[in-house]
């Protein structure tokens, strides 16, 4: 197990493929760990250097106390990319992780040359929302709100499918003190005006049963960018990689292949 020390925090991350691979990093979702993308990963081309990290308040990494500031997880990953010499890389943001690839790419052209903006906005619902459930959590634990959440992130199939149950478990285990934290970065976050200033290849992609964030909203975030792409899974939530990781790598992989990986 790999942890940076960057500023106050300790990131647990993994990076994978060889050394002179393509860059890509994984930013994952709101109430995940870096596990979000191990069924996709196996189904992706060779020759790609792979970062994954635990944001924080998740998985492994540090849980310090909140509220946190999208500004914070944007930092904290961008330190971690220049620690560990990621540049110029593909950057797959899921949710708030895409929310961290749309500030970072803001912030440093030069870590970030393209994104996938993956079931995520420029900005996510409405601080009085976020509110409501950060309070719901702070006085029940996620437990209050893991059945609405698990309706919002997957299809009805698959409640009832063998692998539901471990999603619902990595969501109760998350510690509350990094949700409501993530939360409130994501409840003070409208990246509308920066992001309808990127300039850089981008591939938005939606869960056609995503409660969370459905198409429309992600096609009005991948629209401010001039010249994106955007693709629709069907019978998928909030999780595409999740439900359907065979045509989420495809996805990817053809994105890949089309800034040059590979060729």
């Amino acid at each position: 197990m790999q942890m940076s020390q960057t500023g106050d925090i300790r990131l647990h991350y993994k990076i994978t493929g060889p050394d002179d691979g393509t860059p890509v990093v994984f930013a994952n979702s709101l109430g995940t760990d870096m596990r979000l993308w191990d069924d996709i990963l196996p189904l992706l081309p060779d020759g790609l250097r792979i970062l994954r990290f635990d944001k924080r308040g998740h998985g492994l990494s540090d849980v310090p106390p909140g509220p946190y500031s999208m500004g914070a997880l944007v930092r904290d990953v961008e330190q971690l990319m220049d620690l560990a010499g990621f540049r110029n890389a593909i950057f797959v943001g899921l949710s708030i992780g895409g929310m961290i690839a749309q500030g970072l790419a803001a912030k440093r052209l030069d870590l970030v040359r393209a994104l996938v903006l993956s079931n995520t906005a420029a900005k996510i619902g409405t601080r009085g929302m976020w509110q409501d459930r950060i309070e719901s959590v702070k006085a029940g634990g996620l437990q209050a709100i893991a059945d609405p959440t698990m309706d919002r992130w997957f299809s009805k199939p698959f409640h009832k499918s063998s692998a539901f149950p471990a999603w619902r478990n990595m969501f109760l285990t998350t510690p509350a003190d990094g949700w409501t934290g993530c939360a409130s970065a994501i409840a003070g976050t409208d990246f509308i005006s920066s992001t309808s200033g990127l300039r850089l290849p981008t591939l938005g992609i939606a869960g056609t049963e995503d409660g969370s964030t459905p198409p429309d909203l992600v096609r009005e975030t991948v629209d401010l960018i001039p010249g994106s792409r955007m693709e629709l899974i069907r019978s998928a939530g909030h999780l595409p990689c999740v439900e359907n990781p065979t045509e989420y790598a495809r996805l990817l992989s053809d994105f890949f292949a089309a800034q040059g990986h590979g060729h």
